[in-house]
């Protein structure tokens, strides 16, 4: 039996109770909160292996709740799925963008929920040590362990997102990868997200990174390399 720590985070107490059950059935240990400033408190009490969270909620919304989640050192490599209604394109974008390693959209089959939760505990469990060396390359210092990238010595801040991109291209100098095949190494092969959303995150990266954005190069019609 599974025995990760889930916390949920819902304003409909009906879609707590359906996730909850669901979820315990399978094994998981399962904590709740009706709210974002609750959620946070939750965090504290039940460290969680995963979160599922709704973005509407009353108060601090969702995404508040995701960028304090992924801002804050102990807390920042939990994954978080978010729970979404439809038309809310753009809070998607932007809970990706802050780090959000999945979406799924309501109404949704536990199946489907649950198999999205295995997923993403699976390819956070797949890290191993050789992820996490340090890797130095042009000005920049990667430390994945400490989520720190460092430019001619400072600190840059990205999201979770951002992070896994450059440190998989840096890791690889000289390799051009799709956008597909860039997806699948950061997010995983079932990851619902558009080849626009690597572009965008591209982009991004770049900005942030300043006078070293340049090692990032576009290959046209293929995806993108990091100079060797």
């Amino acid at each position: 039996m599974a025995k990760e720590k889930i916390l949920v985070v819902d304003d409909e107490e009906d879609i707590l109770e359906l996730v909850r059950y669901n979820l315990a059935k399978e094994g998981y240990q399962v904590t709740s909160a009706l709210s974002g400033e609750e959620a946070l408190a939750r965090l504290k009490e039940f460290p969680p292996d995963i979160i599922l969270l709704d973005l509407m909620l009353p108060g601090l919304d969702g995404l508040d709740v995701c960028r304090q989640v992924k801002k804050h050192p102990v807390t920042a490599n939990i994954p978080v799925i978010m729970l979404t209604a439809k038309g809310e394109d753009a809070d998607i974008v932007t809970g990706l963008e802050l780090g959000a390693e999945d979406y799924i959209t309501k109404p949704f089959s536990p199946r489907v929920l649950l198999a999205r939760i295995k997923a993403v505990l699976r390819r956070h469990k797949l890290e191993t040590p050789e992820d996490n060396a340090v890797v130095t390359i042009h000005e920049l210092t990667i430390n994945p362990a400490r989520h720190e990238v460092l430019v001619t010595g400072k600190p840059m801040t990205l999201t979770a997102t951002e992070f896994r991109i450059l440190h998989f291209l840096a890791r690889r100098p000289g390799w051009v990868f799709s956008r597909d095949q860039i997806i699948s190494a950061v997010k995983g092969d079932d990851y619902p997200v558009t080849e626009r959303s690597v572009d965008v995150q591209i982009v991004g990266l770049r900005k942030k990174l300043g006078s070293a954005g340049n090692v990032i190069e576009t290959v046209r019609g293929v995806g993108y390399r990091f100079k060797e």
